[in-house]
């Protein structure tokens, strides 16, 4: 597998978990233990679910810096990982915030993040 995959691989499980850390406890309302822990439970929580994340954000980035061997500078590195959880966001809220809204604003927001993709690989 190359390098380039896989970083990008390994950064769209890092951005899954991220994902579930920064928004998954917000579903957490529902569950019946959970609200009596208080925020400091759901910090906690949130922050075990983020650490998960560093275990496949730090190799992805190692990996893929072209100071290290890979193929991406630091700049392409970052706006793959933006654009990476832009799209993670969006199925993640379609799938379990389903009373969320997509609209066409949304749409040229998302091509634009494309746009600036293009523009620092140019």
């Amino acid at each position: 597998m190359s390098r380039a995959l896989l970083t990008i691989l390994l950064l769209v499980v890092s951005n899954t978990f991220m994902t579930l850390a920064w928004y998954g406890q917000l579903k957490f309302k529902t569950n019946t233990l959970l609200p009596s822990w208080g925020l400091a439970g759901i910090v906690l929580i949130s922050w075990g679910i983020a650490f998960i994340e560093y275990w496949f954000m730090i190799p992805a980035n190692r990996i893929g810096f072209k100071e290290l061997g890979g193929p991406f500078t630091l700049v392409q590195l970052k706006v793959i990982q933006e654009v990476i959880s832009i799209a993670v966001f969006v199925i993640f809220a379609l799938i379990f915030f389903r009373t969320q809204s997509f609209n066409y604003n949304h749409l040229i927001a998302f091509c634009l993040l494309i746009g600036a993709v293009y523009f620092v690989f140019r």
